[in-house]
């Protein structure tokens, strides 16, 4: 089914899955005012749909964002910031504190701010149009939606330096050899390959697929004591759920398994 949720974000869901679409063509989908609230009150209802097992974030156009919207950042201010910023912040973290898995497909010009939304997701997947930048600093500010410190967890700090510092664009296939994003399809098949991997995902054992995010997350922040103490807890929890009786009794009988994430 479609339903048209805002004025630039559709929101699509099929099943266990859900798609977020940017739907702002016309202005290269650039994220100011009325994409951030509408992008808030889409997490809030996310929040709530209990079968929900998986996102893809998508754009319509040839370009995925041009970033922030330069009107938008003409009328901020250091208090309007100083006052804003940490929900602002909230709206990109979402995606990692989120349980379940987040999928992100770009394609053309992904600059500035639409990088930090592609960072914060689990698993990005370019176009082979790709053309990325962070391009902050020349208009006289550093990245602020989690770009300094993601960007760094992923490709190294020479690598952000490089990016964010001397502002350089790159393509996809830089990307993709820095491990700025995780696979390269072709333009005319990002949208269904981006949805597909979202939906396969949906499709496992909730508890499973959450503890394993869960998990990873930890592992980037957290000494390897923890990460195993954590291993242990999750294993403990999913050996006891009705899901992982299903899924091996599926396997034995030749039939699809059908889950109810407990």
């Amino acid at each position: 089914m479609e339903t048209k949720y805002g004025d630039v974000i559709k929101f699509e869901k099929q099943d266990y899955c859900g798609a977020i679409i940017l739907d702002n063509v016309e202005k290269m989908n650039v994220v100011g005012d009325a994409f951030l609230k509408e992008l808030g009150a889409l997490q809030q209802d996310i929040l709530g749909m209990e079968d929900l097992r998986a996102l893809a974030i998508v754009a319509n156009g040839d370009n995925f964002s041009a970033g922030i919207d330069l009107k938008f950042l003409h009328e901020v201010s250091s208090e309007k910031v100083k006052a804003s910023l940490t929900h602002l912040q909230g709206l990109y973290s979402f995606w990692q504190t989120l349980s379940i898995p987040v999928v992100i497909g770009v394609q053309g010009f992904c600059f500035g701010s639409a990088v930090e939304l592609m960072l914060g997701c689990d698993i990005r997947i370019a176009a082979e149009n790709l053309r990325l930048s962070l391009p902050e600093v020349k208009l006289g500010l550093s990245p602020d939606m989690g770009g300094t410190t993601r960007l760094t967890k992923l490709v190294g700090t020479g690598q952000a330096k490089r990016l964010i510092m001397a502002c350089e664009e790159i393509g996809a296939q830089e990307a993709l050899q820095i491990g700025l994003v995780e696979k390269i399809v072709s333009v005319e098949k990002l949208r269904e390959s981006t949805i597909r991997l979202a939906q396969k995902m949906a499709t496992y054992p909730p508890s499973s697929v959450a503890f394993a995010k869960k998990g990873i997350n930890l592992a980037e922040e957290s000494s390897v004591a923890a990460g195993l103490l954590f291993e242990q807890a999750q294993s403990t929890y999913c050996c006891g759920t009705e899901d992982i009786k299903e899924a091996i009794s599926a396997f034995f009988e030749k039939r699809k398994p059908s889950f109810k994430g407990r």
